[in-house]
């Protein structure tokens, strides 16, 4: 089974590969290394960028989130599924959330080379810039990466967001700091300062907000609960 899970992830990392999308927001390989590492226990093994995973430290981000065997995660604005895949090895389910139909449909294409149950745990689904289309009260966890600085009437949004999560839901949102950067950032009018959505979260009466900018060269996390 293990020989087996292998072989299909390395089809699946051959196809990303030759067919990755450029997405300036999310899965923009930054160093063009590609790292295939076909191990069913390894978080971070199923879509692999080898630039970004240093830098980001996708495991680092995920062990931030806690036990999600159980849980139902949100991957919102997830591109091409670089966290999506990672956390359909942890969690319950993940639905894969975005507003390009093309990085859906490819999340899609990839996700069949998978063997059940990985595959049978991510869900795709089609937002609008205004409304993530979840329902109400249906996930544990909302992961935004990359993403929160491209969101209009961010308040409004979040709010929004307090409605599909479950009572004992949280946020957690990952984006650059405002600083020089040694990698392929994006402009400083794509990002926003910590403090201001520190300061959102709280006007929208989330709790428990924190601010972690030590553990990631280059971006800050931020985690906020109902």
């Amino acid at each position: 089974m293990a020989l087996r899970f292998g072989f299909l992830i390395v089809i699946v990392l051959l196809f990303v590969q030759s067919c990755q999308k450029t997405r300036p927001n999310q899965d923009t390989p930054l160093t063009g290394q590609q790292e295939i590492v076909p191990n069913q226990d390894d978080a971070s093994s199923i879509v692999s960028d080898k630039g970004r995973a240093i830098w980001q430290k996708p495991a680092v981000v995920i062990q931030k989130l806690g036990n999600i065997s159980n849980k139902t995660v949100c991957d919102l604005g997830a591109g091409g599924g670089y966290f999506t895949f990672k956390l359909a090895l942890k969690s319950e389910k993940v639905i894969a959330v975005d507003i390009d139909s093309t990085a859906l449909q490819y999340i899609d294409s990839l996700k069949t080379s998978l063997p059940s149950p990985f595959r049978d745990r991510i869900e795709t689904r089609l937002a609008t810039p205004d409304d993530p289309k979840l329902k109400q009260g249906e996930v544990d966890i909302i992961l935004i990466i990359n993403t929160i600085a491209y969101i209009d009437n961010l308040k409004t949004y979040l709010l929004k967001l307090k409605q599909s999560l479950k009572p004992d839901g949280q946020v957690m949102i990952v984006d650059y700091k405002m600083k020089r950067m040694a990698i392929q950032a994006p402009e400083v009018k794509f990002r926003i300062y910590e403090n201001i959505l520190e300061d959102l979260l709280y006007e929208c009466a989330y709790s428990e907000v924190l601010v972690d900018d030590t553990s990631l060269d280059y971006q800050y996390i931020i985690t906020a609960k109902l």
